[in-house]
């Protein structure tokens, strides 16, 4: 149980579906009801395969490539920690990699689920490099794997709940809200990010 709650509430952190509302919003406010609906439940199960894939097949890409689990950690605590500190600046967009040109040719789409919604603006380099990290360490019982897809699948679920609330959310809380919150999650990824580079640094230490 300790690894559901561990590896959600870092998930859950580092996505921050909160800080994709006004986006959401933005981009859908042209939309009806069902239209939304559809977008935030396809936005949902794209991220959690995007996920799924990341951590089963993680490991493999990084061996082929020869990149050693440490190399990836380090890399990965530093987009982690960038990720956090655009959120604690309240640099939504730019944190979520969207520009004026791609934001225009968003507008033309008609289907925005998998891209930029579910892959860069969620589940992005900071979550998947997160995932093959964790699989390194906690694939040695069936339970283990079992928590942490169910970890997967609960942020997953969340994302599409508060997607399918964000028209209601940006109305309730406002952008000043909004930014409170994303603020207050920025900081604890900054601190993920952060926690993942020292791990990193002791094992090559001890290495040594």
């Amino acid at each position: 149980m300790e690894i559901f709650v561990f590896l959600f509430a870092a998930l859950f952190s580092v996505l921050n579906p909160i800080g994709t509302v006004p986006i959401f919003v933005g981009l859908t406010q042209d939309y009806t009801k069902k239209e939304r609906a559809r977008v935030a439940i396809w936005t949902g199960f794209n991220v959690f395969v995007i996920l799924i894939i990341s951590f089963f097949i993680g490991q493999y890409v990084l061996e082929f490539f020869g990149i050693t689990i440490t190399a990836l950690r380090i890399a990965g605590g530093i987009i982690i920690a960038s990720s956090g500190f655009g959120l604690l600046n309240g640099n939504f967009s730019k944190n979520k990699g969207i520009n004026k040109k791609v934001q225009e040719d968003i507008e033309n789409r008609n289907d925005i689920a998998l891209t930029p919604l579910a892959m860069p603006m969620l589940a992005g380099p900071g979550s998947i490099s997160l995932l093959i990290a964790y699989y390194q360490e906690h694939h040695e019982t069936t339970a283990e794997i079992a928590f942490s897809c169910l970890a997967i699948l609960v942020v997953s679920i969340l994302i599409y709940i508060i997607l399918r609330s964000a028209h209601y959310l940006a109305k309730y809380l406002g952008a000043s809200g909004i930014v409170a919150i994303s603020r207050i999650v920025g900081f604890l990824t900054i601190a993920i990010g952060i926690q993942y580079i020292i791990s990193s640094v002791l094992s090559i230490i001890r290495g040594i």
